[in-house]
């Protein structure tokens, strides 16, 4: 009964000590990769980076304990980041207290919903999403996310938008303002991405861009020449708190809420099922709802923002050898004491 309430543990009882280094491989790997990652897409939502961090801890945990892919990276991811930042930027500035306590009130939203629709096997709702909607939500969701780093690529100011003409001609009239060390860094950075994937596919390129670039920011301070760095990241952990409900808050973030623990769940059961169907076991559907609602539940619970499956964080954790569920608590307690 234990087994069938937390997977984890029917995954442990067949554990081989060989098993646990491909576990702590994985979930190393995962996590080297996580930081930064959560760190960024934590700003692309409009959050402090920190927020980021406490959404790679918790989450993981619960994921770990209730989720039955052995596989699946929670955490993060730029879709969700996406829709927070649209959903919550109605109500409050970005980077305030007020607008930090909304996303984490949509986390424990998206983890309700998620929940119930799982614990009534509501999985099936996700075919009734077309491909072809499918399909454009996605690009559009690329092109917005990528032109909003314009201004992090070439140190401009400009607003936040979910119109792609709006950013383009805002960043056309502000070209002349372009910090030229910040331009190259930036510009540099996407070359060797892509440098890298065609000539070297099996080197971690995002982790080696980021270090590199990291070690040069440091070396040269690069930081004093104008060069916009995270900065001091706050020590410690958050400990379980609920924030403030409010009925008109609540109505007005149902829509986003719904559609972030849907389209989340979609990404996380496809790659999930990718993965299970090549490892040789079964998924549920159903089960994978209730984890991932359990997942969203932790990260509103200790600071969060909504998280998902992701695609990427997945498949560089099962190429590292990730066995059971025990990868994404290594990767968790690397996370925490980063």
């Amino acid at each position: 009964m234990l087994a069938r309430l937390f997977p984890l543990l029917g995954s442990l009882r067949t554990y081989r000590r060989a098993d646990f280094g491909a576990d702590l491989t994985a979930g190393l790997t995962t996590g080297v990769m996580l930081v930064p990652q959560a760190m960024a897409y934590a700003m692309l939502a409009g959050l402090p980076p920190v927020v980021g961090l406490y959404a790679s801890v918790a989450p993981l945990i619960f994921y770990a304990l209730f989720g039955t892919s052995r596989q699946l990276a929670v955490g993060p991811v730029a879709m969700d980041s996406l829709l927070v930042a649209a959903g919550v930027g109605v109500l409050a500035a970005s980077g305030t207290e007020r607008y930090v306590e909304l996303a984490v009130l949509l986390a424990l939203m998206v983890g309700a919903i998620e929940v119930v629709l799982g614990l009534v096997r509501g999985g099936f709702l996700v075919n009734f999403l077309s491909q072809p909607v499918v399909a454009g939500f996605t690009s559009a969701a690329a092109l917005i996310i990528g032109l909003n780093q314009l201004k992090h690529l070439l140190g401009l100011d400009l607003a936040r938008s979910t119109h792609i003409h709006e950013i383009l001609v805002d960043a056309a009239g502000r070209l002349s303002q372009t910090h030229l060390l910040t331009a190259l860094i930036g510009l540099g950075s996407v070359a060797a991405l892509l440098v890298l994937k065609r000539y070297a596919p099996r080197l971690p390129r995002a982790l080696l861009v980021v270090l590199v670039t990291t070690v040069l920011t440091y070396a040269f301070g690069l930081d004093a020449r104008g060069v916009a760095i995270v900065g001091d990241i706050p020590r410690g952990l958050p400990t379980p708190h609920l924030v403030p409900l409010a009925m008109d808050d609540v109505l007005t973030l149902f829509p986003t809420a719904l559609a972030i623990a849907l389209v989340g769940f979609m990404e996380a059961i496809s790659v999930a099922k990718a993965y299970a169907a090549k490892k040789g076991y079964e998924l549920e559907p159903s089960r994978e709802l209730v984890a991932l609602g359990a997942a969203n539940l932790g990260a509103g619970l200790f600071g969060g923002y909504p998280v998902t499956g992701g695609f990427s964080r997945t498949a560089v954790n099962a190429q590292a050898g990730a066995h059971t569920q025990v990868a994404a608590l290594v990767t968790a307690t690397f996370v925490a004491l980063t």
